[in-house]
Order: structure tokens, then sequence, then C-alpha cells
């Protein structure tokens, strides 16, 4: 048997995202040399600097998997800006400061591809993060995510450390937050749709549907974040996304679910609702210079999979 030389901490382990990795390493993706610990805010505070110290002593780790955030959708993000900011500012200190005085070997963050300006060229890549304001409905997250890779820069610059950060475009899939007022577009959708059918109603979409997102579905993503942790050593993040010719609107997203839950309803758009963003649209060209042949579920599988996930799990997902 291989000695286990890995002790690998995922903040935020119980999300989407920490489950997705969870899934991936059991299902054979993992490797005998590797221990995997997935801790969520029921393990420790990341917001305390005292109670992260205890977790990294607790545990060990000599790697990082940072996901742990304070997230939200659009409305969420319009109603406590400041709360987004300062609750991630500390706990993305506390996680990369604690991870350096612990002498952990490489910690990967996960940013989002909203921290980029609003006012820019499509398509962005890695360079354009801090070319200008992010869009004012969600600054608060935004610039604290935007910090990460100051902090990165900065450990790798003072101290040596392998920290660096990668940015998925936008994330769905099992164990999702469906919550309808506070969860994203995605998710959001996928509940609204399966409510719609039970009461034979119209389906209502927020906004015009005609804003146009890159959506990755989070297995995909997971198998990627393995890929980062071991064989990515730029402190530069990465873009982790499906190619700007994968990119679809919110109605054709719509549309999919409601084909993926059998939904012959009507579809209304609620046009006094905001849009948000318009389009974030994101190169893959830099993570495909490392992964040319990488296969991406296609999308409307991804989505059929996540809603028969949903269906089976209402009771616990709908919460």
């Amino acid at each position: 048997m291989s000695e286990v030389t890995k002790r690998i901490l995922v903040t935020g382990g119980t999300g989407l995202v920490g489950r997705a990795i969870e899934k991936v390493v059991a299902d054979g993706e993992g490797r005998p040399d590797e221990e995997w610990i997935f801790v969520s805010s029921r393990d420790a505070d990341l917001t305390s600097s005292s109670e992260t110290k205890a977790l990294f002593e607790r545990h060990k780790p000599t790697h990082v998997i940072h996901l742990a955030a304070m997230v939200g959708g659009l409305f969420k993000n319009i109603r406590s800006n400041l709360d987004f900011w300062r609750t991630n500012i500390h706990i993305n200190d506390n996680v990369l400061h604690t991870a350096h005085e612990s002498g952990v070997q490489k910690v990967v963050s996960c940013l989002s591809t909203c921290i980029f300006p609003d006012k820019t060229t499509y398509p962005i890549d890695e360079t354009m993060i801090h070319n200008g304001p992010p869009h004012s409905s969600n600054f608060g997250y935004s610039y604290a995510k935007r910090m990460i890779d100051v902090q990165n820069r900065g450990y790798s610059e003072q101290h040596g450390r392998r920290f660096t950060a990668v940015i998925p475009t936008n994330v769905f899939g099992p164990h999702d937050n469906f919550n309808i007022e506070d969860g994203h577009v995605l998710p959001g959708l996928i509940h609204k749709v399966y409510l719609a059918k039970q009461s034979g109603s119209a389906l209502t979409v927020w906004g015009t549907g005609k804003p146009r997102r890159q959506f990755i579905y989070s297995l995909d993503l997971a198998r990627l974040f393995l890929w980062v942790l071991r064989e990515y050593d730029e402190v530069e993040p990465i873009i982790l996304s499906v190619g700007e010719e994968d990119e679809v609107s919110i109605r054709e997203a719509a549309e999919a679910i409601a084909e993926a839950m059998e939904f012959r309803g009507e579809l209304v758009f609620d046009t006094t609702k905001s849009d948000g963003q318009f389009k974030k649209t994101a190169s893959n060209a830099k993570l495909r210079r490392y992964l040319p042949g990488f296969q991406f579920t296609p999308f409307r599988k991804a989505v059929k999979e996540t809603c028969a996930w949903f269906n089976a799990n209402y009771a616990s997902a709908r919460k």
C-alpha cells in the first residue's frame, strides 16, 4: 500500500463543489497517497482566526482546496454587499494566513467570473481581473474574491508559497442551493419548474431571458480541481469553463430544464426583474493549452442529471 503523503483539507466541503470533489474522489479519481478531509461551517467558523487555527492543528493538512465562502444569487448580493465583503475577507485571510503559518504546500482557492470588470471587452481572460470595477450588483463579494489573487501573489513573492486560484464560470449540479430567492439562476429555475409542474401553473422566469452564461457541471469542475491541485504550478489564476461557443441564454437554460423535467406549461418572462450582467463570456484558452482533450459533459445531459437528483432528493434539496 502507498503511504499517505498528501493530506488535503477541503473547506466548504459540504457545498456544491465540495460534494462534487468528494464524489469524483470516491468514484476512482483519488490516489492512494492522498487523504481527503472535507469540512464545513459545523467544523469551524472560518471568520474566527482561532477556530481556523484549531482546525488546521487538528487535521494538519499538506494541501488545501479553499471553497468556503458566503455566497448567494443576484438579489441576495444586491441587498447585502457589505456583509458579503466583510465575511469573505475574514474567511479568506484566515484560511490563507493559517495555511502559510502551518507550512501548507499548496492552496487552491475558488474565485468567480463575477470578479471581472463590468465594463470590459469579451472574451475575458485571466489577465483582466483588476482592470476596472466589477458590476455594482455584487461588488462586495467580487472585491473580496479579487483580494485572494492579491494575497496569493503576496505569499508567493514574500514567502515562496504555491498558492493559486481557479475561476469557474456558473457552476451547477447535485447538492446545489435550490432556494428560489437566494440561489443562483439554474438551481432556482429547476425548483421553479418543479413547483409550476406540481401546481399546473406557468413558469415565471425573472428578467428578459436574454442574458447569456457559460455553465459548468460540478462534476466536470471537480475533475479539473484535482488536476489544478496536482499539476498546475502558476500563481496566476486559471479560468475553468466550457468554451465560448457553449454559452447559453437564460431562456435556453429554462427550456432545457423544462424539457428535462417534462414540464409542458407556458414560460413567462417577468421583465420588471433585473437581468444583472448581460454577459460575462470567459475564454478557456489557457485551460485548453494545458488540457486540449478535456471532455465537458454536454449541457442538456448535465441539466438532466441535476434535475433527476433534485427530484430524488426534493425534501432536503428545496431547503
